[in-house]
């Protein structure tokens, strides 16, 4: 049997565990960082399958390691899986879909490569909402050594290959004042009073920041009644840049402005910002290569338009220590956004299930083209030094 029509038998031979799986998780959502049964039904099918799994790994209790083949030997082909969900929402970004796409490409990849000097290497990655646990184990070298990383994402209504993404961090800000009567606010300092002033100043910003910068804020905490002077209130942002290079100052920018508002009514100030996460490069020879299995299994994918950028996420900073792709599969759902109730919903229906064994299948393929030819594995490495690792740094 050819090794293509060896991966498509082997997926269609695992989509009830695979489509179990997602709708398990699906089912018990877990936030970022505490996704233990979701770990935990992962690790039991890929351990059934032969991977030897390391969990904990790189210091991260849900993250995981799975192996299978040669490690350091041979071609080594990553795939990456996602498994949290958001609060307040559960899968409204598909994640379930995510991790049972991957576990089944790796499987179906190990089986067809069953002898052959070489590994199949699947990560589980956590909190990609929230602290983003690529990050962390990309510091850790968890990426380094690996011929390519591959992911899908859902996509309420595009196939979409080559979507780059914008760098991120998310801003925690707490004031501190001190408490009074409304009828007596100079015995107070008004902790609102400073949040006020970050939003109003941050808007004052927007223009000084590059064009494709993005940032939005919500108040958390602001008072308890009318008739008191707030003591305590926080707010949230995120703040996105076309560059990683770009984020770092703007965060500056925004301390700066934070401790300013502070100072205007003597709070004290508390702000955290989540580890930054890298913008996305994709790999151009990875991406086509992705494209055409996927179009040989009936699906047309699209290039994005010139600059498009789709949201943020850690897959960044993979993709700027090896060949990375993060590829959009269409839930045939146009006009329900990301984030939503009606995504949440999308993502255990019939069309998912659909997608989570076309992802299988396609990514499967695309590692197989990736271990049997040497030309692309060269194509690979030379568009991701000339475009991904220059930025590896910044």
């Amino acid at each position: 049997m050819d090794p293509k029509q060896k991966i498509a038998a082997a997926v269609e031979r695992l989509a009830p565990e695979l489509i179990a799986l997602s709708h398990e998780v699906h089912a018990h959502p877990e936030l970022g960082m505490r996704e233990r049964q979701a770990v935990a039904w992962q690790k039991t099918l890929l351990e059934k399958y032969g991977f030897v799994v390391e969990n904990p790994c790189c210091g991260l209790d849900t993250a995981y390691r799975a192996v299978k083949g040669t490690p350091g030997k041979g071609p080594q082909i990553g795939f990456l899986s996602e498994y949290d969900a958001l609060n307040g929402l559960g899968h409204a970004c598909g994640h379930n879909m995510i991790c049972a796409a991957s576990c089944g490409a790796a499987i179906a990849l190990a089986e067809a490569l069953e002898g052959r000097e070489g590994a199949v290497v699947l990560f589980g990655t956590p909190a990609e909402e929230t602290s983003g646990g690529k990050i962390a184990m990309a510091d850790a070298g968890a990426f380094d050594g690996l011929d390519c990383a591959m992911m899908f994402h859902p996509s309420p209504s595009e196939n979409l290959v080559g979507a780059g993404s914008l760098a991120v961090t998310d801003v925690f800000v707490e004031f501190h004042g001190t408490s009074a009567h409304s009828s007596r606010p100079a015995l107070g300092v008004n902790a609102l009073t400073s949040t006020l002033h970050l939003f109003a100043a941050v808007n004052a910003q927007l223009h000084l920041w590059p064009n494709k910068s993005k940032i939005n804020g919500i108040i958390t905490a602001g008072g308890t009644a009318p008739n008191i002077i707030p003591e305590f209130s926080a707010c949230a942002f995120s703040i996105r840049a076309e560059k990683l290079n770009q984020l770092r100052p703007m965060y500056a920018d925004f301390e700066r402005l934070a401790r300013a508002a502070a100072a205007m009514t003597g709070a004290e100030l508390k702000i955290a910002h989540t580890p930054f996460c890298s913008e996305r490069y994709p790999n151009r020879p990875l991406d086509e290569t992705f494209k055409a299995n996927m179009e040989a299994l009936g699906e047309p994918m699209s290039w994005p338009e010139p600059d498009r950028m789709s949201g943020s996420s850690d897959i960044g900073n993979v993709s700027v220590r090896t060949p990375s792709i993060h590829p959009y599969l269409s839930l045939h759902a146009p006009g329900v956004g990301g984030h939503t109730p009606e995504l949440r919903e999308a993502a255990v229906s019939r069309r998912a299930d659909e997608v989570v064994l076309l992802a299988a299948k396609g990514l499967a393929m695309t590692g197989l083209d990736v271990f049997q030819s040497p030309e692309l594995r060269a194509a690979m490495k030379a568009d991701f030094e000339r475009n991904a690792l220059p930025n590896k740094a910044c």
